[in-house]
């Protein structure tokens, strides 16, 4: 049967019209929709991830690492998809990233609604690994980084650590953290439908990772320092201890340890009492290690000279209500015997011989009563009463520092004064490049500093009120103190024992100050509980530096005598 000739052509007609269409679409999509289509395609299936900077690396002045980042994981999972784990996968999974199970499975198991939830942050790699190879649906994992501290406690308060985001929260992370930190980059990337990177596509900004920071620190001084205030804490059964030590000529800060302290790799023991820095926070009365300050101001306005004579009675002295004493009698003493004996009632006749405007600025010019310029979290400026607020009993109790209150970081750094000729030189904490010393000032004459740097080598003598500060080859000067602590407004039965001094006294190299808070085996003299740290501390310091001995050692005369040429005089 023969089919009409129209119908052959309509059929002819039909395809090409649907091979038309297919055409136009095909066009449609592929040249007029093309940029809607991969917008939409892309919103799907591409994603922009940060690219993480990495934080910059705290190295001590001999390049050792305190604070790297290291690479870590962070494991999450989906909720939705985690409700067909197993009781016994997820044991396991704890086990491995040492979580408790139960809470584990309790948290899994609620959260069956959500896509994505935190299970553990900051993981090692390896440990990962071994979760990652459990296979458990809806369980994934982020690289990230962490902080790592190899030094551990030694340098916990100098350093300080970074929360589980790698912000600073304490010391030097948090104090320098903008520099640290960097700034992210981006990278766009093709996922699949679990979430899964596939493809990198493209590196949008490259990230700009942190800074590297230089510290002035010395690790190995400080070692020497913690380990010593731990031997002083457990000896003393005291309550707590803080130890600094500066580099006499630039401010550098050497060393700066506190006991109790903690490790900053253990987040499980950054809290409560171990995180006070008390170098910087801690406010409390230095007691003697303050006398020299007033006197040399005395001696700089020519009130007195270290030879004149000071009536000191008995040891007692009356203004008003209040009675101020001495330990022992000392009658007519000269300053510098005021000084190497610690009389109060010696250094209170002096300073209420300035006026107390002079004073109140000689302290502030010293750094009492101001915030270090130090950049350190926390740092406190100490107490000064307002020198037009002062009483004649008040001005005499702070010549022999009561009634005022200093940090240890102050202290130390207001003897630098003593140990550069009158001039004060502020506490830094990043190494000092040749060139690039901190501003410094002369607060006092150059004949001043060293009178008193000669009384305070004679306090440190064996006349004086710390011989156990004496360091075998080296000369040493400096101050002990001891004060009552006040609680409630009151003073109670409970001390703080300090010592601040310098050596070599021939060209000093370094400042030790050393706070030992309530000490408890029966003694609580500054020169029987801080100045034997400051001595151990001290010897290991300057050996550590290849400082030469300065001390004339038993038997040198003698021998320097025999081998002079004839006729010489020595």
């Amino acid at each position: 049967m023969r089919l009409p000739a129209w119908r052959s052509r309509f059929v002819l007609i039909c395809i090409f019209l649907a091979f038309g269409g297919l055409i136009a679409r095909a066009a449609y999509l592929q040249i007029i929709s093309n940029d809607f289509l991969q917008e939409q395609g892309a919103k799907r299936i591409e994603r922009t991830l940060p690219l993480q900077a990495v934080r910059g690396t705290l190295l001590d002045r001999n390049r050792v690492v305190l604070a790297q980042s290291v690479p870590a994981q962070a494991v999450w999972y989906d909720g939705r998809r985690m409700v067909d784990a197993k009781d016994e996968d997820l044991r396991k999974l704890a086990e491995i990233l040492g979580l408790k199970p139960e809470r584990v499975i309790k948290q899994v198991r609620g959260d069956s609604k959500r896509a994505f939830v935190y299970l553990d942050r900051q993981v090692d790699s390896d440990v990962a690994a071994k979760a990652k190879a459990l296979k458990i649906p809806g369980l994934g994992f982020i690289t990230e980084s962490k902080r790592y501290y190899p030094q551990g406690e030694t340098m916990a308060h100098l350093v300080g650590f970074t929360s589980i985001e790698d912000k600073g929260q304490e010391g030097v992370e948090l104090a320098f953290n903008q520099r640290l930190t960097g700034e992210d980059g981006e990278r766009n990337v093709i996922r699949d439908r679990l979430g899964n990177v596939i493809e990198d596509i493209r590196e949008l900004r490259p990230p700009v990772n942190g800074q590297d920071l230089v510290l002035s620190v010395d690790a190995d001084v400080q070692y020497i320092v913690l380990s010593e205030l731990k031997k002083a804490v457990e000896f003393h059964n005291a309550k707590a201890a803080a130890a600094v030590v500066l580099d006499a000529k630039t401010g550098e800060l050497l060393a700066m340890a506190n006991i109790p302290t903690y490790d900053p790799n253990n987040r499980g023991s950054l809290h409560g009492e171990k995180l006070r820095n008390r170098v910087f926070t801690d406010m409390f009365e230095p007691g003697s290690t303050l006398k020299p300050f007033g006197v040399a101001l005395a001696m700089e306005q020519g009130k007195v000279k270290p030879g004149t004579r000071i009536d000191t009675g008995k040891g007692r002295m009356t203004i008003g209500p209040a009675t101020i004493s001495d330990t022992k009698e000392l009658g007519v003493a000269t300053v510098t015997e005021i000084i190497q004996k610690s009389s109060n009632v010696g250094t209170s006749k002096i300073v209420l011989e300035l006026a107390p405007k002079d004073l109140w600025d000689f302290f502030n010019h010293v750094g009492f009563g101001q915030t270090p310029a130090i950049s350190f979290p926390g740092a406190v400026a100490g107490r000064v009463r307002p020198w037009n607020k002062w009483r004649p009993i008040e001005q005499a109790t702070m010549s022999y520092g009561h009634g005022i209150s200093v940090s240890l970081i102050q202290l130390a750094q207001a003897y630098t004064i003593f140990a550069n000729k009158g001039v004060f030189v502020p506490a830094n904490l990043l190494k000092v490049e040749p060139g690039h010393e901190p501003p410094s000032r002369r607060v006092i004459s150059e004949r001043v500093a060293q009178d008193m740097l000669h009384m305070l080598e004679l306090a440190s003598g064996p006349e004086g009120t710390a011989p156990k500060a004496q360091v075998q080859g080296y000369r040493v000067a400096g101050k002990t103190g001891t004060a009552h602590k006040q609680e409630g407004g009151r003073y109670v039965n409970k001390y703080v024992s300090s010592y601040v001094g310098l050596a070599p006294v021939s060209d000093p190299r370094v400042i030790v100050a050393i706070m030992v808070d309530e000490p408890k085996r029966g003694m609580h003299y500054g020169g029987l509980v801080a100045a034997p740290v400051f001595s151990v501390i001290t010897k290991s310091v300057l050996t550590r530096l290849n400082v030469q001995p300065d001390a004339v050692q038993p038997g040198q005369q003698l021998r320097r005598y025999v081998e002079a040429p004839s006729g010489s005089r020595l």
